[in-house]
């Protein structure tokens, strides 16, 4: 089986059309990269009240913030790496500096010679005293993972090279560095799109024919498809793909039991309902994509009304959801209200949407978790900024008497909360994907 669907792989050169080359991607990395620096960085940093920021790691070791922040040609960060940014608001200007022995790609300049200050921590005290900064930020957060990437050696090394009235400047990046990393430019958004439409296409090929033969293929043959499919076209999956079933002679497991046992190697059959989770990496961005499809059974030729209805009852669930999406809402909020007018619409609503974006799970508000349906303390707190992007990630549970059993649409697509309000990057699922059985 898994050799014919090998087979398959190279008859989808539409998609691989839109994947750049390595060098195109580079050009495009970089590009992105300057304008995130040149006209981001600026207003996020006054935004947050800091006028110097220190992102320090060491090889191998890289803070998430500084991930994100190096070249193309920059796999990791080298020896270590301590990069300097100071923003002067009242000359409108923004430095971005490296006390490091290379300039870090064409963005930021080396402001170390080495030959003529031997101590790398002496030279960043140097570069602090001329500029006098009123705050000094570093990446150290309790609650935000991403945010909190100054490791031990490094943060004791910093406060040694200190002087006490500069260490006392020192003030956590927390903000900073979410807004940074939730935060997406005009540009991002344009690549978005495609990376999107390619999840999209990648989903309702695995969904078809080409790849699924009911009775036969199984769903770890569709999950390594589509792990084979990514490779194949030069892109990267963020997280192992998971499919599995809901069928009428079955009981309805939890919506994490796909995430944790799975329904490993189990063949596809007519009347199946399907459910995928999958998405991809590309040029430093994510994406997250749920979707459903049906096999039809002998005699049908389109999927059935009563789960057509049941999954318009999910999309219901994201129009109450994203229609909540307010600049200043804390995500706690969001979640409540949203649920609240599920409720009262008479569905059953699970909501558990994250930030998505330069990580998959990344950092922003977190409305829900699955297992947080009353909030989620301090991460649900933080509150929603434009220029964001979302996993909508949630589910409802409809009963459908046909089966005699509950069935729970789960539905998952990258969505944009901007100055306009809300959009999905690229549309959502509105239709059950049907796969003939014959």
């Amino acid at each position: 089986m898994r050799i014919l669907l090998f087979l398959f792989f190279f008859g989808s050169l539409s998609m691989s059309s839109q994947i750049l080359s390595e060098w195109d991607r580079a050009k495009l990395k970089d590009e992105i990269l300057a304008d995130r620096f040149n006209n981001l960085l600026p207003s996020l940093m006054d935004r947050a009240d800091i006028d110097m920021w220190l992102v320090i790691s060491r090889e191998y070791n890289e803070d998430p913030v500084m991930r994100t922040m190096l070249p193309a040609r920059w796999l990791n960060a080298r020896r270590r790496t301590i990069l300097v940014f100071y923003r002067d608001k009242t000359n409108n200007t923004i430095e971005k500096l490296a006390v490091a022995r290379y300039d870090v790609g064409e963005n930021i300049s080396s402001a170390w010679d080495k030959e003529k200050q031997p101590d790398q921590w002496a030279r960043l005290v140097e570069i602090i005293r001329e500029r006098n900064p009123r705050k000094i930020g570093i990446n150290i957060s309790k609650h935000f993972g991403i945010a909190d990437g100054l490791v031990h050696t490094d943060y004791t090394e910093l406060k040694e090279a200190l002087p006490d009235d500069l260490e006392r400047k020192l003030v956590s990046a927390e903000k900073l560095a979410i807004g940074w990393i939730e935060t997406r430019t005009e540009k991002e958004m344009e690549l978005y799109n495609t990376l999107v439409e390619v999840t999209h296409n990648i989903i309702a090929e695995a969904f078809s024919e080409k790849v699924i033969t009911p009775g036969t293929t199984t769903t770890d043959d569709v999950v390594w498809w589509m792990r084979q499919k990514v490779t194949d076209m030069g892109l990267e999956t963020w997280f192992h793909p998971t499919v599995d079933i809901q069928r009428s002679s079955e009981a309805l497991k939890s919506h994490i039991y796909s995430f944790t046992k799975g329904d490993k190697s189990k063949v596809i059959l007519p009347g199946d309902l399907l459910h995928c989770d999958f998405g991809i990496t590309y040029i430093g961005l994510n994406t997250d994509c749920q979707q459903h499809a049906y096999v039809l059974k002998e005699g049908e030729d389109e999927v059935p009304k009563y789960l057509r209805k049941a999954f318009a009852d999910g999309n219901r669930v994201q129009d109450i959801f994203t229609a909540n999406f307010k600049t200043g809402r804390s995500g706690n909020e969001i979640l409540l209200k949203s649920l609240s007018e599920g409720r009262e619409a008479g569905l059953r609503p699970a909501i558990y949407t994250h930030p998505l974006g330069t990580y998959g799970h990344s950092s922003g508000p977190t409305i829900g978790m699955w297992d947080s349906q009353g909030g989620v303390p301090v991460r649900g707190d933080y509150p929603l900024y434009p220029n964001t992007v979302y996993a909508i990630e949630l589910n409802t549970t409809v009963t459908i008497d046909e089966w005699q059993k509950d069935v729970r649409i789960m539905l998952e697509e990258a969505g944009f909360y901007g100055e306009d309000g809300f959009r999905y990057v690229n549309g959502r699922q509105e239709a059950i994907i049907a796969i003939p059985s014959d």
